[in-house]
């Protein structure tokens, strides 16, 4: 399974990135956000996400790339979604940033949603009953203050709360609540080991 690829950006379209690591090129499927989070970048890290169709005439292997966690947690979500395919769940993240669809989902706004191509009213709808909770659980909707907050630390703080933040979701806690514990963590006490930051933010993590 990958989990991200980090490397050279050698090519570049609004749906499409082409990242080069060790040798080889991988392409990667990408959304609008994504385009303009790499754009004018040498080198980038993207979150995968991968699917296999099978079955078919032809099998299929296709890579998902993604700027931020956040955004590939939301079209995991939105794949499990009766109706939303792929290719759909990428028009949504091309038509919406991660902060205008967390709020159209747990606000219930199904206009916003049917303003995407291809999503009618019955989609919009499900959409928002089948995610409403699972945003919420997930802590999705916390991601964008911990992000601000985070500009303010500085590239070995970064370092730390990258590795912090990895540790507590192998442990099992999610991403986007465990990064802002971290932050905050962080921002009050600098200077302080990975290891420290973990046990201080297991006492915080709800």
């Amino acid at each position: 399974m990958i989990e991200y690829i980090k490397g050279e950006l050698t090519d570049l379209t609004p749906a499409l990135a082409v990242v080069e690591a060790h040798g080889v090129g991988y392409a990667l499927n990408i959304s609008l956000n994504t385009f303009t989070a790499i754009q004018n970048k040498k080198d980038v890290k993207l979150f995968v996400h991968e699917a296999l169709v099978t079955g078919g005439r032809d099998d299929s292997f296709t890579l998902y790339g993604f700027a931020e966690q956040r955004e590939r947690e939301l079209y995991r979500l939105l794949i499990t979604v009766s109706g939303v395919g792929a290719n759909t769940a990428r028009m949504i993240l091309s038509s919406l940033t991660p902060e205008e669809l967390c709020s159209a989902i747990s606000g219930g706004d199904e206009r916003l949603l049917k303003g995407v191509k291809g999503i009618g009213l019955k989609t919009a709808q499900r959409i928002i009953v089948d995610l409403r909770d699972k945003i919420t659980s997930l802590g999705i909707e916390a991601a964008p203050s911990a992000e601000r907050d985070a500009a303010t630390l500085s590239q070995d703080q970064m370092t730390v709360k990258d590795e912090a933040v990895g540790a507590l979701s192998m442990l099992g806690f999610s991403p986007a609540p465990s990064a802002k514990v971290v932050t905050e963590i962080l921002k009050q006490h600098p200077g302080i080991p990975v290891e420290q930051v973990v046990k201080m933010a297991l006492k915080q993590i709800k």
